[in-house]
C-alpha cells in the first residue's frame, strides 16, 4: 500500500505540468485499490488503507478534471465513486458525492450533464436503498432544473419529495424544499404560491436551529417577493439582513443581496444613496466589481432622468438582463423614465409632431406612439393622437369643478338641519 501512497505524490507532482500523466497514475489506484477493496479476506487495516487512497485518487482526480473543465470526465469520476461508496458508511458516501458535484460549479455549459449525473445517481441511491442520499440528490437537481427553467419538472419533483419528507418529519431538508418550491413558482409567475411556499418553509424553519446560510437564503427570497409587490423599503431591510449574514461567512453569494439593496434604493428614486452605500465597510470589497459597477451606472442615468445613458448601461453591462429579478425590475424603470422624458419634452406644445418626440427620446416612432396612446389611456398625459396628420393634440388639464358636489353636500346638511327642526316641533306639540 505504500507504493499507492507514492503514486498518489507522483501524480500530484505531475498535475499541472503533465495532467494526461497523472490522470493515468489516478485510474491505476482506482483500479488497484478497488480490487483489493474487494478482495475475500483482507485484513481490515488494509482494507481501511486502501478505501482512504480511493479517495484521495477520486478527489484529486475529479480536481484535476474540474481544472481542466472536463465535464464528461468528472461525470465518469462520479460513476466511478459507487464501488467506493458501496463500501463505506453512507454518512461519508453524502459527503463524499456532494463534494464531487460542487466540482462541477466552476466548469462553464456543464449544467445538463450535471442533471444527467444526478439523475442516475439519484437512480441508483433509490435501487442500494439510500433515502437520505437520494432525497439531498433530488434536492440539488430541483435547483438546477430552476436554473434551466424547467418549472414543470421542478414541480413534479418537488411534490414527491414533499410527501415523503412529511412522513419524515425531516425539517431541516422540509425548509430547502419549500424555499425552492417558492423561487420556482416565483418564476413562473405565481407569487400567491410562491408566498405560501415561503411561509412553509419559515414555519419549518421556526421549529429546528436554521444554520446561517439557509436563513440568508430565506430572507433574499422574502425580500424578492416584497420587491414584486413594490414594497421596497421592505426589501432593502430583508437584503440588507441577507448581505451582512453572507459577508460575515465570506459568501461569495452575498455579491447578489448586494446588487438588490442598490436597486431598492433605485426604485425608491434614491439612486443619490448608491454612492453612500458603496462606502460602507462592508462593501468596500465588491465597489470595484463590474456587476456593482452596471448597477452604479444605471442609479447614474436614473439620477440625471437621461434615457440616453440608460439605455447605454444596458447595453455594456448584459449581466444586467442575466438576472430575473433586476431585469423585470429595470424593465419597469426604463418604462418610468420613458414616460418622464416623454412628458418632459411635450409639455411646452400644444400640437407636436410624433416624428419629433421619437427623435429626442432616440426611439421608433412606432414606439414612441404605442407609449404615448398608453400614456392617453391610462390618463398621465390629457390629449389624442391625431394620426393622419402624424401628431399629438396636448389638451390642457382640466380643473375639476367641485360646485355640483358642494351644493350636494350643503342640500345635505340643510336636511339634517330640517330633520332637526322638526323633531324638536313635535316634542313641543
Amino acid at each position: 500500500m505504500s507504493s499507492n501512497a507514492e503514486i498518489l505524490k507522483e501524480a500530484e507532482a505531475s498535475s499541472s505540468s503533465n495532467p494526461q500523466h497523472a490522470e493515468q497514475l489516478y485510474k491505476q489506484i482506482l483500479n488497484t485499490t478497488a480490487s483489493s477493496t474487494l478482495a475475500n479476506g483482507a485484513p481490515n487495516s488494509e482494507r481501511d488503507m486502501s478505501l482512504r487512497d480511493q479517495e484521495s485518487a477520486l478527489l484529486k482526480l475529479a480536481e484535476l478534471y474540474r481544472d481542466q473543465k472536463n465535464a464528461k470526465g468528472l461525470a465518469e469520476v462520479v460513476t466511478l465513486s459507487r464501488a467506493f461508496m458501496s463500501s463505506t458508511a453512507k454518512a461519508k458516501t453524502a459527503k463524499l458525492i456532494r463534494t464531487l458535484l460542487d466540482y462541477f460549479t466552476p466548469i462553464p455549459d456543464s449544467r445538463q450533464i450535471q442533471i444527467d449525473v444526478l439523475l442516475d445517481n439519484i437512480a441508483w441511491a433509490k435501487r442500494e436503498k439510500r433515502i437520505f442520499l437520494k432525497h439531498s440528490l433530488e434536492i440539488r437537481l430541483v435547483a438546477l432544473q430552476l436554473g434551466a427553467l424547467q418549472y414543470k419538472q421542478a414541480l413534479s419533483l418537488i411534490d414527491t419529495l414533499l410527501t415523503e419528507l412529511k412522513r419524515l418529519d425531516d425539517k431541516m431538508i422540509l425548509t430547502e424544499v419549500h424555499l425552492l418550491e417558492s423561487r420556482v413558482y416565483r418564476g413562473i409567475g405565481n407569487l400567491t404560491k410562491s408566498k405560501a411556499a415561503l411561509t412553509s418553509a419559515r414555519t419549518a424553519a421556526n421549529s429546528i436551529y436554521c444554520p446561517p446560510h439557509l436563513q440568508a437564503a430565506l430572507d433574499l427570497q422574502s425580500g424578492v417577493l416584497h420587491a414584486e409587490d413594490r414594497d421596497y423599503t421592505t426589501a432593502y431591510s430583508y437584503f440588507f439582513e441577507t448581505f451582512e449574514n453572507l459577508s460575515a461567512q465570506d459568501d461569495p453569494s452575498a455579491l447578489t443581496a448586494f446588487k438588490y439593496m442598490l436597486l431598492c434604493k433605485v426604485m425608491l428614486n434614491l439612486s443619490e444613496d448608491v454612492t453612500s452605500l458603496l462606502s460602507i465597510k462592508l462593501a468596500a470589497k465588491y465597489a470595484q466589481l463590474r456587476d456593482v459597477e452596471s448597477m452604479r451606472a444605471v442609479a447614474l442615468a436614473h439620477q440625471n432622468r437621461n434615457l440616453a445613458d440608460f439605455e447605454k448601461a444596458l447595453r455594456d453591462y448584459r449581466e444586467l438582463s442575466s438576472d430575473q429579478t433586476i431585469r423585470s425590475h429595470l424593465s419597469e424603470l426604463y418604462d418610468k423614465l420613458l414616460e418622464q422624458n416623454l412628458l418632459r419634452i411635450v409639455e411646452p406644445y400644444s400640437v407636436v409632431e410624433i416624428d419629433y418626440v421619437a427623435t429626442q427620446v432616440r426611439q421608433t416612432r412606432l414606439d414612441v406612439e404605442a407609449k404615448l396612446s398608453q400614456m392617453i389611456l391610462d390618463k398621465v398625459l390629457h390629449g389624442v393622437l391625431d394620426q393622419g396628420r402624424g401628431c399629438l393634440i396636448v389638451f390642457d388639464e382640466q380643473e375639476i369643478d367641485n360646485t355640483y358636489g358642494a351644493a350636494i353636500d350643503t342640500l345635505e346638511q340643510i336636511g339634517k338641519v330640517v330633520d332637526s327642526l322638526y323633531a324638536k316641533t313635535v316634542k313641543i306639540a
